[in-house]
């Protein structure tokens, strides 16, 4: 494809002019993938567009490029825009077939725009600027991984395949939703550099059926008898470290809390509370002699449970 004459790169690429490094290469990603020759197998008009997508992209990926384009329109070309090799060559060719898939073959392209250009009009050895500029690829990658709530309380041990590599990840006890961890250096490779980001993995725990966090508390119901929510009783529950007898204050009402110190949610070698909300369980079914206490219960209560709410439900 000539690259003589002017071309208008932001209407190429779909884009305002003053769009950020992240839109022109979220454009050039999608038009790319429209028109790869692949996928349009035998039309060349869609390889002449993929063509030309991705010398927009190169132009506007490329600070240096986009500053003397935009400063000096169609001339821009004349104030050494291309590069030695591109303008002798009128443009670019991409072999396709050297590509295993579609990805490769962009973060591949991407790479190339990003890089430091030789005679041709490509990486002249493969060396990247240390520091991120405009126009370079973001080469960290994200992961979800999903844990139980028992894992995520102790912590726990993963073996991820990354880039056809075993990684083991550690898990510290403690986490919570939407912790994120960072392995330096395991993210996506830059072809032909060596270059690598890191990998994020972003924790989804699992929801338990008992417990639940809030702040670095944890919190639960705990059914209680009638008669040990009215009498008060030492009863067995079970904490995140086991078994433990806690005692109930007689005359307590549903809705009550129990809290147990130190026995929560761990957060920086720290333990927040255990917060047990009292829950009334009736039987499904009375024995005899429990609905026999029940009348007698009723012939002597002396409390009215609705005299206030009586009083109150009056229009």
């Amino acid at each position: 494809m000539a690259t003589s004459g002017y071309r208008d790169y932001f209407k190429v690429l779909g884009i305002e002019r003053n769009a950020t490094d992240d839109e022109i290469k979220r454009a050039f990603r999608a038009l790319a993938r429209k028109y790869h020759p692949d996928v349009n197998p035998g039309d060349s008009s869609a390889e002449n567009k993929f063509k030309e997508v991705s010398e927009a992209y190169e132009v506007l990926s490329d600070p240096d490029k986009r500053r003397k384009y935009e400063q000096y329109g169609q001339y821009w070309n004349h104030m050494g825009g291309m590069g030695s090799g591109s303008s002798s060559r009128g443009g670019f060719d991409v072999d396709f077939g050297r590509y295993g898939n579609f990805d490769d073959f962009i973060n591949d392209l991407l790479g190339k725009f990003g890089g430091t250009r030789g005679a041709t009009g490509f990486p002249g050895n493969g060396s990247f600027p240390r520091n991120v500029s405009r126009g370079s690829i973001n080469l960290d990658a994200e992961v979800i991984v999903k844990i139980s709530f028992s894992e995520a309380f102790h912590g726990t041990e993963r073996v991820l395949s990354v880039n056809e590599e075993r990684v083991q990840v550690r898990i510290p006890r403690g986490v919570k939703k939407g912790s994120r961890l960072r392995l330096k250096g395991k993210g996506n490779l830059q072809p032909g550099t060596g270059k690598r980001g890191d990998l994020y993995l972003n924790l989804e725990i699992q929801p338990h059926s008992i417990w639940r966090i809030e702040g670095d508390q944890l919190l639960a119901n705990l059914p209680v008898s009638l008669d040990e929510i009215a009498l008060g009783a030492t009863i067995t529950v079970m904490t995140p470290d086991g078994e433990a007898q806690v005692t109930i204050p007689e005359g307590m009402v549903p809705g009550q809390n129990l809290r147990l110190k130190g026995k929560g949610w761990i957060s920086n070698n720290a333990r927040g509370d255990l917060i047990l909300s009292l829950k009334l369980q009736l039987p499904s079914q009375w024995s005899t002699e429990e609905l026999q206490l029940l009348e007698k219960l009723r012939s002597v209560r002396c409390d009215d449970p609705r005299k206030s709410w009586l009083n109150s439900a009056r229009l």
